[in-house]
């Protein structure tokens, strides 16, 4: 017949712990700082006192770059195969090399592991952000995942012991190289009139507005301070912004009844709702650049992308690009 013992049970058998080493009133890192062996999987997470060490470990899938809406967890349960928990009290100084080497060091020896049997790791994300003060964008730079584990269970000896709830706390993840967002875009603005869409690109993203406000590209100069404006929306003026991998976006990917296979779409973001005088605002100001050829600057004030319950801003003014148009 299981057993279950109290907290302060459990801290009676690990004060109880015959190896004249180290004494342990009770399990509790909230107030350590948790880490992973591999920052681009975080598949072990941990956390270091002098002579103890809490892990968790839990498939790299996990822990996703998407935070979780108010009051909303992703919970998993520890089932000591793909979601596990070990706590361990050393005879010495420990370390992450105790941790983390393929070959550990032979010093400290561990003295105590109990592995937790049972009980649901609860996550909730949000996101990091900074802000530039000159133009007022917002970058998302990481995630902090606080973790929550309840109706705990471990193995001790012969005895189960369970604690209501154990706050594991937060751990932070960084965006790779790899996902971070390019907003820089090089090549001039193009236009596919029968699409009512415009574009800018750089080799791994692109930014669109599509069904355009047709007055907002006119071959008229635009009188000085006085440019056309009008609001994004889900429907006319739909800003999104796309990335791509697994190829190079050029000019012949755009303006195609069915987009090509190559370069895969990878994430998709999609603008908030402008709001008049306030934010998400599309602005063209035309200028002669030469002969017969108009200059069409186009802006976005105060826009906002978002991606599920992710969003940063692009600033006060962005500048999308230039589009060429001739009068002849």
């Amino acid at each position: 017949m299981r057993k279950f013992a109290s907290l302060l049970l459990f801290a009676f058998l690990l004060n109880g712990c015959d190896d004249g080493d180290i004494t342990v009133d009770s399990i509790d890192f909230a107030s350590v700082t948790a880490t992973s062996c591999d920052p681009e999987t975080d598949q072990l997470i941990y956390k270091l006192k002098s002579q103890e060490a809490l892990l968790l470990q839990m498939p790299e899938s996990s822990l996703l770059n998407e935070p979780t809406a108010n009051g909303d967890t992703l919970k998993y349960s520890i089932n000591n195969s793909t979601f596990r928990l070990f706590y361990r009290s050393y005879d010495g100084a420990v370390s992450k090399s105790n941790i983390c080497d393929l070959i550990p060091p032979t010093t400290p020896k561990i003295i105590n592991e109990w592995f937790a049997k049972s009980g649901t790791i609860k996550i909730s994300t949000t996101a990091q952000t900074t802000l530039n003060e000159t133009t007022g964008a917002t970058t998302i730079t990481g995630y902090t995942h606080n973790i929550v584990i309840t109706n705990l269970t471990y193995s001790v000896e012969s005895l189960d012991v369970t604690q209501p709830v154990v706050v594991f706390g937060d751990f932070k993840t960084t965006i790779n190289s790899e996902d971070k967002l390019d907003l820089t875009f090089t090549n001039n603005v193009g236009q596919c009139t029968d699409k009512k869409q415009i574009y800018a690109f750089n080799p791994s993203s692109a930014m669109t507005i599509e069904n355009l406000d047709p007055a907002l590209i006119t071959n008229e100069v635009t009188p000085a301070n006085q440019p056309r404006t009008s609001l994004l929306s889900a429907t006319t003026n739909k800003l999104l912004y796309r990335v791509y991998t697994g190829g190079v976006l050029n000019t012949n990917y755009f303006c195609q009844a069915t987009a090509p296979a190559t370069p895969v779409l990878k994430e998709t973001w999609a603008a908030v709702n402008g709001v008049a005088n306030e934010s998400g605002i599309i602005e063209v100001t035309t200028t002669t650049d030469a002969p017969g050829t108009l200059k069409h600057t186009i802006r976005l004030r105060n826009t906002s992308l978002a991606k599920g319950n992710n969003k940063f801003n692009l600033g006060t003014s962005y500048l999308l690009g230039e589009l060429y148009t001739t009068t002849n």
